[in-house]
């Protein structure tokens, strides 16, 4: 969820310049060009009990260029109304700016903050920033450990080139398996005091279609906090 979770929590792509299509040849493993739309059901579970299912639909809107620094970069849309800029080259693809609805203009994101970072072999690793998406305290306010740790290292690598995926838009072959991990430290009980508490991210990105699914969890066994998971998975794509 890095683009939106989900920043999601998300993009990659076997490398082109911004000034060709990064589909061609159908080799992208996450294409960028203008006219792709995914819609993705998605699945976030608070507590043993509480399950909410939505969906989310991402649009490619070609390159253009952004305004904070006058160089090209290639736009993608969400329906939830969130706006990301996103570059490629030898290094890999990484994203360069965002913007919600409520903002006015894009803001930059840190240098090197990767989607998808090249060789894309097994073992390749990256870092990039999250948060604590799910995770809630259970009486204090404000619930969300968000608010208090915006910006969690992520550990990324990548763990298998060949992967095969089944979700309701088919079976995608073949795929990149990428895990994320991460920990943020945070006071789960007076006896324990403060804590490590997991963050990992499982992601699929298949040749010529994309993000094709993402697992995240975000556990918990305090009584003082609410773990939770959310499950991506691709319903429909062009």
């Amino acid at each position: 969820m890095r683009l939106c979770l989900l920043s999601v929590l998300m993009v990659p792509m076997l490398l082109c310049g911004c000034g060709r299509s990064p589909g061609a040849g159908n080799e992208a493993w996450f294409p960028l060009e203008a006219g792709h739309r995914w819609t993705y059901v998605v699945t976030t579970r608070n507590g043993a009990d509480t399950s909410e299912r939505e969906r989310l639909t991402l649009s490619t809107l070609g390159s253009d260029t952004l305004v904070l620094d006058d160089k090209p970069a290639w736009q993608r849309r969400s329906d939830s109304g969130a706006s990301y800029w996103l570059r490629a080259d030898d290094t890999g693809v990484y994203r360069v700016a965002s913007k919600s609805d409520m903002q006015v203009d894009p803001v930059a994101d840190a240098p090197g903050r990767y989607v998808l970072k090249a060789p894309f072999v097994v073992g390749t690793q990256w870092q990039a920033p999250t948060t604590a998406y799910l995770l809630m305290r259970t009486h204090e306010y404000p619930r969300e450990i968000k608010h208090s740790h915006p910006a969690i290292p992520m550990t990324y690598q990548i763990e298998a080139v060949n992967d095969e995926v089944q979700v309701a838009a088919g079976r995608f072959s073949p795929c990149l398996r990428v895990r994320g991990s991460a920990s943020v430290r945070v006071f789960v009980d007076p006896i324990s005091g403060f804590r490590d508490q997991p963050l990992a991210t499982l992601e699929w990105y298949c040749r010529g279609v994309g993000l094709v699914k993402l697992e995240r969890s975000e556990p918990s066994s305090s009584p003082m906090l609410v773990g939770g998971s959310r499950t991506l998975e691709l319903e429909a794509w062009q």
